[in-house]
């Protein structure tokens, strides 16, 4: 695939037009906050701090055009490794680490021997957050 081409990258998968091509993104963001109990008076919140992210690509797969049918099985292979891959987009933002928490296929327009001619699917991650810093880090200078 040319580098033009790739519309986001996630470790060794590439989305774009010639394999798995997302048509829909939709990205998450929460922030956590914990309710603070006082007497006499309603509770107060408290800033915890950022929540995980979390982003859906649904697409469609033409195995037959580009890809192959192996495609969602390679998905669940690396989501099964348990490994956060990096995520950079085709305008080279990069996203740091996600790991694939889902993976949901629908096949449809089958051949005689019962191969699909069309793949959707939809692939949800979450932000893997960093493993050095924060809290742990701070208590760890304490000591």
């Amino acid at each position: 695939m040319q580098v033009g081409m790739v519309m986001m990258a996630l470790g060794v998968f590439r989305f774009g037009m010639s394999s798995s091509n997302y048509q829909k993104m939709s990205r998450t963001a929460a922030y956590r906050w914990g309710k603070v109990v006082r007497i006499g008076r309603e509770p107060a919140l408290q800033y915890a701090g950022p929540d995980t992210q979390e982003i859906t690509l649904e697409g469609v797969i033409y195995p037959h055009f580009k890809g192959g049918l192996r495609q969602i099985e390679l998905m669940r292979l690396k989501a099964g490794g348990g490994q956060p891959m990096m995520m950079v987009d085709g305008l080279g933002w990069v996203w740091k680490r996600w790991v694939i928490v889902r993976v949901e296929e629908r096949k449809s327009y089958f051949m005689r021997d019962g191969a699909p001619r069309k793949i959707e699917f939809s692939m949800t991650l979450q932000s893997y957050g960093p493993d050095a810093g924060g809290l742990s880090s701070f208590l760890g200078s304490l000591l």
